[in-house]
């Protein structure tokens, strides 16, 4: 009589995972992150970094407590870079896991090859700029303005991908492009149109001296100090900004991948040499155009809690949204643009008080299916290659 040998297999986790049958085939089922697949977790941390960073930073420029001052935005960058560093360094720290390897890491990388850190001058440069941009574009244009017209840098990254990656875009691209263009024309004509009407904020009766005005439009008004912010607004500086800043985003985007895709070095690496640069061009910045403001208040002048929130956002949002668009696609980030467009302007209305036009809601509406047909890769399905 034959003994029954008890099984020797060992089981993986992934091997106990549910599986399911599609086109006759066994497949697993994908873990699930709080209920969610990766895709879904990623859409949703696309969406809310999107709208979360424009619509804080714009708050914290218009909205202050009273007898607080604002808080300096070059400064905001330059911890911004500081901290993306100490994230960086704490990734590698928990990939290597000891101290030695962590260390071997730094001295080879980093302090080792000062050459690498030097290419990174002109990226870091230009991010720095942007940065500092995006608080004086938020500083003169509505959250959910600034948002559909930051679309631009889909275009302007799409041109130097041509000039310094070599890559071809399909017909439908350039048509996206194209209403792209269109979109954001739509949206700024309407916004610099109604800025001489926007201009003058509305004043509550204590400030006119009027005790018959009408109740209601006492209720709506905002403090002296935030009607004071919104009467120094300046769209036309607004889009001047954002242009610039989209130009400088989209050459900076394209150099930094072209660096990433020529070395072998890690992209974690690549981002301390980045914000080492990045800092070092901020601190100068901040040193050239607010020293006097900075020997009068200090660095940390005008910060609360929500300033916090804004740096940390800044810094923590680009890496982590590096990390989960690894589990998405062109077409999920066009979703999550198009969402954080509608959500910004939801918000907006409730939070700022933002009128939307027809003309915004049009080309808003041209800009998210514009952002949707760059993602979608058509031309790769009509040549029979599947989209990736």
């Amino acid at each position: 009589m034959t003994s029954i040998q008890p099984s020797r297999r060992t089981f993986n986790k992934v091997d106990l995972l549910p599986t399911t049958h599609q086109n006759g085939k066994l497949q697993q089922k994908e873990p699930l992150t709080f209920g969610l697949t990766r895709k879904q977790l990623s859409l949703l941390v696309l969406v809310v970094q999107n709208s979360t960073l424009v619509l804080m930073m714009r708050y914290s420029r218009i909205v202050q407590k009273p007898g607080q001052p604002m808080y300096i935005a070059s400064t905001a960058v330059f911890l911004a870079e500081v901290l993306k560093i100490i994230a960086c360094l704490a990734v590698i720290w928990y990939q290597k896991r000891t101290f030695s390897r962590f260390w071997w890491v730094v001295r080879k990388e980093i302090l080792g090859k000062p050459a690498e850190t030097l290419k990174m001058l002109i990226p870091s440069g230009l991010y720095a700029l942007q940065n500092n941009l995006l608080y004086v574009a938020l500083s003169n244009l509505e959250a959910a303005t600034f948002q559909v017209t930051y679309q631009m840098k889909i275009l302007s990254t799409a041109i130097f991908s041509v000039v310094l990656l070599g890559r071809s875009l399909h017909r439908s691209k350039w048509l996206a492009l194209v209403l792209l263009m269109i979109g954001v024309t739509l949206v700024q004509s309407q916004t610099v149109s109604s800025s001489s009407s926007s201009a003058t904020p509305p004043v509550s009766n204590e400030m006119t001296g009027d005790e018959d005005a009408d109740p209601l439009m006492a209720d709506a008004t905002l403090t002296d100090e935030q009607a004071l912010i919104l009467a120094a607004q300046n769209p036309i500086v607004g889009l001047i900004a954002v242009i610039t800043s989209c130009i400088s985003s989209g050459f900076a985007g394209c150099y930094f991948e072209k660096i990433l895709k020529t070395s072998e070095t890690s992209m974690w690496v690549r981002n301390i040499q980045l914000g080492i640069s990045g800092a070092l061009f901020s601190m100068v910045g901040m040193l050239v155009y607010d020293r006097q403001a900075l020997m009068q208040g200090g660095m940390l002048q005008g910060y609360d809690a929500l300033t916090w929130v804004v740096v940390a956002n800044q810094a923590l949002g680009g890496l982590l949204v590096a990390i989960v668009v690894k589990y998405a696609d062109n077409i999920l980030k066009g979703f999550a643009t198009s969402l954080s467009i509608i959500i910004s302007g939801v918000i907006s209305f409730y939070l700022f008080n933002f009128q939307p036009s027809l003309q915004f809601i049009v080309g808003a509406m041209i800009v998210m299916i514009s952002s949707y047909l760059y993602g979608a890769d058509f031309g790769k399905k009509a040549d029979g290659v599947k989209p990736h």
